[in-house]
């Protein structure tokens, strides 16, 4: 790293397996739910991160801030600094499929950008993909419970309020699922790391209809997904 950490903790008090959503205070209402033995690990700036254990298992979830320079700063220094080996995003989008619900989760199995953050990284493309094998064992584990999730391409833009009018028409043209501001950015550094990284989305605004989730909603957004995707993604150590 250069520069000052944007986190300060010990070098053990991060789990190989984080959850990053964007807000801190979502990080700390899903450790709050789901976490045992919880304790913070990190406060710099305001974003929080927890450690506790799932079943068991150590994990650790940490806000990432708003934008890919942000969970750019974040994942960097969790993947070179702390040993995290695989980084799971949970967060908001807007979606731009029609008969997408408030509330309906996709799966980010690839993200476009426009960004020129991107072009940045060795060998890069402005479609990266996400982790396979993280991919398909969330999938596998989501369809055997039940849970209903999209799977597709999501558009990762640095633009809340995008300037270009004909925007949203040509990503519904090209069959993008959902916007939202990081994944893009969370899937070339992993593959720069030579990590695992995937992307799962509640939309919190459905683009075409106008329909929009509250604050609350949004703040409490996942339920009992995170537990679906801990027992997939956390199996995956054991794998390893």
């Amino acid at each position: 790293m250069t520069g000052t950490p944007h986190i300060e903790a010990a070098k053990g008090d991060f789990a190989a397996t984080v959850l990053m959503p964007g807000d801190p205070l979502r990080a700390q209402a899903l450790a709050e739910n789901h976490l045992d033995d919880l304790r913070v690990v990190n406060r710099v700036r305001n974003m929080l991160g927890f450690t506790g254990t799932f079943k068991g298992r150590r994990v650790s979830i940490m806000g990432s801030g708003m934008g890919m320079p942000s969970i750019s700063i974040y994942a960097h220094e969790l993947f070179d600094y702390y040993g995290v080996s695989q980084i799971i995003r949970v967060g908001t989008c807007g979606g731009l499929v029609g008969d997408m619900q408030v509330g309906e989760l996709v799966l980010a199995d690839c993200a476009d950008t426009d960004s020129a953050m991107i072009r940045q990284y060795p060998g890069s493309a402005s479609t990266i993909a996400a982790d396979p094998v993280l991919l398909q064992r969330v999938h596998s584990e989501a369809r055997a419970r039940g849970l209903g999730i999209r799977t597709g391409k999501v558009f990762a833009t640095d633009w809340f309020y995008h300037p270009d009018a004909g925007f949203i028409d040509r990503l519904q043209a090209s069959g993008v699922l959902a916007i939202d501001m990081e994944s893009a950015a969370l899937y070339a550094l992993a593959r720069q790391q030579g990590k695992r990284a995937l992307t799962l989305l509640s939309v919190s605004d459905v683009i075409p209809t106008g329909e929009r989730a509250t604050h609350e909603a949004r703040q409490n957004a996942f339920g009992t997904a995170i537990e679906v995707v801990l027992d997939a993604v956390l199996q995956i150590e054991v794998d390893a």
